[in-house]
């Protein structure tokens, strides 16, 4: 772990964490990256930075308040950068040719995400991608990322998607009981969303999120049936779990 210290930090505010945040630079490369997460001006910074090789650098302290997660929310909550750590992976992005995370950048990570968790005693369904927090601004880390993988070391929640009955597709513009039901789930699952019954712009980015995370063979925001199974699956997962108090 090499320290390159950033100055863009604060106070978590008697805040406890309860959150792990994956993210992706979004930038061409470590140096970059690491320049920007570094500059006063910039105002934005995280607790770890790894690169595609796999080297590891700590650039705030866990115990203060990185400027990493930005606007958004989990589970009903908004003050994410107080609840959270957060790590940024090396990647180029959707802007600049998203790629495949390397194994030497994941086993990095999983080491490190498996022993924040532990210590942290972070929930497994609370450890998320930035768009689970921001649908409608993130996409970050996408669906490239390796969630299965991270899950089976120790940090966060997989499982094999299941046979469902086939329900018909949930698309932008629909509107009524049908969508109310999709939003509603989505929104006890953690995502922040209105509950209105009409499949707007912020609907899609939240299928799109979850789409990214937990069904990546295909985002293209419609709720289609294999969607709302794996939905409906993971829902009854997590309600199974004991989840700390503190998160709900």
């Amino acid at each position: 772990m090499i320290d390159h210290p950033s100055p863009n930090h604060d106070d978590r505010g008697g805040a406890a964490v309860s959150i792990l945040m994956i993210h992706y630079t979004g930038m061409q490369s470590a140096e970059a990256a690491l320049a920007r997460l570094s500059d006063p001006a910039a105002k934005v910074s995280c607790h770890y930075l790894i690169d595609e090789d796999g080297t590891a650098y700590r650039l705030v302290a866990e115990e203060r308040r990185a400027w990493h997660a930005g606007a958004g929310s989990w589970r009903g909550q908004e003050n994410v950068n107080a609840r959270s750590i957060g790590i940024e992976l090396v990647n180029p992005g959707h802007e600049w040719g998203y790629r495949p995370f390397p194994a030497a950048q994941m086993a990095t990570l999983t080491a490190l995400a498996r022993d924040i968790v532990q210590r942290r005693g972070i929930a497994a369904f609370d450890v998320i991608g930035h768009s689970d927090s921001a649908p409608s601004r993130k996409t970050d880390p996408g669906e490239l990322f390796d969630w299965a993988g991270l899950a089976a070391a120790g940090a966060g929640f997989w499982t094999p998607e299941a046979a469902f009955p086939d329900r018909a597709a949930l698309q932008p513009g629909d509107r009524g009981e049908a969508v109310r039901r999709l939003q509603a789930d989505l929104a006890a699952f953690g995502y922040g969303l209105a509950v209105d019954g009409l499949f707007g712009a912020e609907t899609a980015a939240v299928v799109a999120a979850f789409q990214r995370h937990w069904r990546p063979a295909r985002v293209d925001r419609i709720a289609d049936g294999a969607t709302q199974a794996r939905l409906a699956q993971l829902l009854g997962h997590y309600r199974g779990l004991a989840v700390p108090a503190r998160n709900l």
